[in-house]
């Protein structure tokens, strides 16, 4: 039996979906609960930010959890599959009209990916000084707070409407299906076995 991560949400029930496809049957949550019990599956339904600390620390055998929290957090876990869902960028955000100037002596970042924002900035010899928020991170410039901020950009609507545009990107996400290094090892037939499945129906759309 394989021990599934899913973040709460759109993805959750995208997997899900993917899952019907393969086995032909219903995989559905009852009201409230976070377990899903099947004959060879263990679903769990966890934050997005939790699924890699779940796959990491075992909790897990495979988990669904986007590429952008994967490099925020750099656990130690297997990438398997790219499952195309759920694409965005993240992005650099300034006023609209201001230009990105990396030879200023400091910038101010407002963020709440802390990590890839100091690897980006750090990659171009930049001195920033990072501000950690939790959410209406759009706020920070137009309060000067921050210079600039490092988002997720899906449409570009949020920021657009909040007087804010895209200036630099810095990568691009979607999410992915990852295992744990000693499940893979322990659990590698069914690993694989539900990774080709998976992706025969990706790839088939």
């Amino acid at each position: 039996m394989l021990t599934v991560a899913l973040p709460k949400g759109r993805i959750a029930k995208e997997t899900l979906e993917i899952f019907e496809k393969i086995f032909g049957s219903e995989f559905a949550f009852d009201d409230r609960k976070l377990i899903l019990d099947t004959p060879d599956f263990r679903f769990l339904l966890v934050r997005n930010q939790d699924v890699a600390t779940y796959v990491h620390r075992q909790a897990a055998d495979i988990g669904v959890v986007g590429l952008d929290t994967l490099e925020e957090q750099g656990l130690d876990v297997i990438r398997l599959l790219d499952l195309r869902k759920g694409v965005c960028k993240v992005a650099i955000g300034m006023k609209k009209g201001e230009k990105l100037d990396l030879t200023k002596p400091e910038l101010k970042v407002a963020t709440k990916m802390v990590n890839i924002t100091k690897h980006y900035f750090e990659q171009r010899a930049v001195s920033v000084d990072i501000i950690k928020l939790y959410g209406s991170i759009e706020l920070a410039p137009l309060v000067g707070l921050a210079d600039m901020i490092v988002d997720i950009v899906e449409t570009g609507t949020t920021m657009k409407q909040n007087g804010l545009e895209v200036v630099e990107e810095i990568m691009e996400s979607s999410t992915y299906l990852i295992a744990n290094k000693n499940s893979y090892i322990a659990k590698k037939d069914e690993i694989l076995s539900i990774y080709e499945k998976i992706k025969n129906v990706i790839k088939n759309g």
